[in-house]
């Protein structure tokens, strides 16, 4: 049996790098969430919700679109490139281009018809509220 020594020789950044490199592989697809799809995404819950931040850095807000349908939120535009008139050739071209559109499906305790939706600084963010009958609620208890 051989035992793993953790230290300065123990190759966890390495495995992280390869598992990485794996994921990234074009012919493993993990879907629509999968690795690159834009725009990146955190959801998370709060006291009052849920809470979704998308990196939208360099789009204009009002050409973001944000819908709902059901238990679906959609967000929804379109990058459009840089002029690069003068551009000879590209060193490095990471950053793409087109439309995008990205659904997240939320539990049925949320009220998507009360969602707002703010850009800042590149992020947009959207509040999403719990819907009334998922909030706890006290309820009193009469004399007989």
């Amino acid at each position: 049996m051989a035992l793993l020594r953790f230290g300065s020789d123990f190759p966890i950044p390495t495995l992280q790098r390869e598992l990485e490199r794996f994921l990234r592989n074009p012919a493993i697809s993990l879907g629509l969430s999968g690795y690159g799809a834009y725009p990146p995404i955190n959801v998370f819950e709060d006291k009052a919700g849920a809470v979704i931040i998308a990196e939208a850095a360099g789009l204009d807000p009002g050409q973001i679109q944000v819908s709902s349908q059901g238990r679906t939120l959609t967000l929804s535009g379109e990058r459009k490139p840089r002029d690069f008139d003068n551009a000879v050739g590209f060193h490095r071209r990471e950053r793409s281009f087109g439309e995008f559109s990205r659904s997240i499906q939320l539990p049925e305790d949320y009220d998507l018809q009360k969602a707002e939706a703010k850009y800042e600084n590149g992020l947009l963010i959207v509040h999403v509220p719990r819907a009334e009958s998922s909030k706890p609620r006290q309820i009193s208890v009469q004399a007989a």
